[in-house]
C-alpha cells in the first residue's frame, strides 16, 4: 500500500485528542508534515514532531488564519467534533453541536479547497456509525454525522474536477473520552459488546489504517466513500 507521506503536508482538525490525534500520529509516522488544530492537548508529549495550532472550527476568521499559514496542503482530515449526550434536545445545544461537527467540517474544507486543488490533494472526514442510524439521546450528533456522510458524497462530486478526492471513515464504538460514560456503565457497555461481532471496543488506533489508506495513492480511484470501521456493529 502506498502509505509514504514524505513531502506532504497534512492538517488534522480535532487532532489534539482521540481519533484525530491517532490519525495525526499515524500520518507523522508515515513521513508527513502534520499540523494539528484544535483544543489544547491534555498531554503535549503526544504531539511531538507535529505543529500545533489552537482552533475553534466555528470561528471563520480563525479557520482562514490557520489554513492561510500553510504553504501547501495535501491532506485535510476533519476530525473536530463534540457530543452532548442527553442535552441535545435543547435547541441551543443542538445548534452548537451542528456548528462544530457539520458546519465546522464544511467551513474548514472550503477554506482549504484552493490549496488542496493545487496539490491534487484529498479530504478525509470523520463520520460515525450514527451516520447510518439514529440516537435518541444524541439528535444533534446523529444529525451532524448523517450530514457528514452526505457532505462527503456531495463534495466528492463537486470537487472531482479539481482533482480533490473526498472520503470519510465511520467509526463504531471507540474507547475515547466521548464514549467514557458508556464504557463506565456496565449494562450499556455489555449491550455494545453483545452486538459487536468482534466483541471489543475499538481503539483510536483502529481508525488509523483505514484513514491512511483513504489519504494514500492506493485509494487514487476512491472518492465519495463512507467507510465503516466498527468491528461489524452495523451488520449485526
Amino acid at each position: 500500500m502506498q502509505c509514504d507521506f514524505s513531502g506532504r503536508t497534512v492538517l488534522v482538525t480535532g487532532g489534539t485528542s482521540g481519533i484525530g490525534l491517532a490519525i495525526a500520529q499515524g500520518l507523522r509516522s508515515a513521513g508527513a508534515t502534520v499540523v494539528v488544530a484544535g483544543l489544547p492537548a491534555h498531554n503535549a508529549s503526544d504531539l511531538q514532531g507535529m505543529k500545533v495550532a489552537a482552533l475553534d472550527v466555528t470561528d471563520s476568521m480563525a479557520v482562514e488564519s490557520v489554513v492561510g499559514q500553510l504553504d501547501r496542503l495535501d491532506v485535510l482530515v476533519n476530525a473536530a467534533g463534540m457530543i452532548r449526550r442527553g442535552e441535545e434536545h435543547d435547541l441551543a445545544v443542538f445548534q452548537r453541536v451542528l456548528d462544530v461537527n457539520l458546519t465546522g467540517t464544511m467551513r474548514v474544507s472550503m477554506a482549504a479547497r484552493e490549496r488542496l486543488a493545487a496539490a491534487g490533494g484529498c479530504v478525509v472526514n470523520v463520520a460515525s456509525m450514527l451516520s447510518f442510524f439514529g440516537g435518541g439521546l444524541v439528535p444533534a450528533y446523529s444529525a451532524s454525522k448523517g450530514g457528514i456522510a452526505q457532505l462527503t458524497k456531495s463534495l466528492a462530486i463537486a470537487w472531482a474536477p479539481l482533482g480533490i478526492r473526498v472520503n470519510a471513515v465511520a467509526p463504531g464504538w471507540i474507547a475515547t473520552p466521548l464514549t467514557q460514560a458508556l464504557q463506565d456503565d456496565p449494562a450499556r457497555a455489555a449491550t455494545v459488546l453483545a452486538r459487536t461481532p468482534m466483541a471489543r471496543w475499538g481503539t483510536p488506533e483502529d481508525i488509523v489504517g483505514p484513514a491512511l489508506f483513504l489519504c494514500s495513492g492506493a485509494a487514487a480511484f476512491v472518492t465519495g466513500v463512507v467507510l465503516p470501521v466498527d468491528g461489524g456493529y452495523l451488520i449485526a
